[in-house]
């Protein structure tokens, strides 16, 4: 498997998907039935080949993540060749910038002595996918990119 299995939720979320990921494969309903019951070590593979081609689709369609802390705030930009990162970290005591308060004091003092912005960019690995799916794993979400596109835009 090249990245993880889909949860059994969003399988569940799937069903529709997986029946015509089995069809095109011509695996009808009572075959995978018997497929399950007399060899789910099949079953398995197929769920894990399932999920590796939905992750391939999701990760080809992603441009921007974010990862924020109650500190820092990791902002990507995945471009076709890079990735781009915008990263902001907070040194003001008592701020967390996953609650209101925090993000509030944040938007008022973001150009302040006790936060530092920094950029950078990096080349994907041999697998860009992969390279998206591991910021993914460490707590990164897909987002639309407002605050990158923001914060691009003071720092040019």
């Amino acid at each position: 498997m090249k990245y993880r299995r889909l949860s059994k939720e969003q399988l569940e979320e799937m069903h529709q998907e997986f029946i015509n990921f089995l069809a095109t494969q011509s695996i009808t309903a009572d075959e995978w039935k018997s497929i399950k019951e007399n060899k789910p070590e099949v079953a398995e593979e197929e769920i894990d080949i399932f999920s590796d081609l939905v992750w391939e689709g999701v990760l080809s369609k992603i441009e921007y993540l974010e990862n924020i802390s109650a500190t820092q705030m990791h902002l990507f930009h995945l471009t076709e060749k890079e990735m781009n990162l915008i990263a902001i970290r907070v040194g003001q005591p008592g701020i967390d910038l996953r609650t209101k308060h925090g993000f509030g004091w944040f938007k008022q003092n973001y150009m302040g002595e006790n936060v530092e912005i920094m950029t950078a960019a990096k080349a994907y690995s041999d697998d860009k996918f992969v390279d998206r799916f591991e910021l993914i794993e460490k707590g990164a979400i897909i987002t639309k990119g407002e605050l990158f596109r923001y914060f691009d835009d003071i720092i040019e």
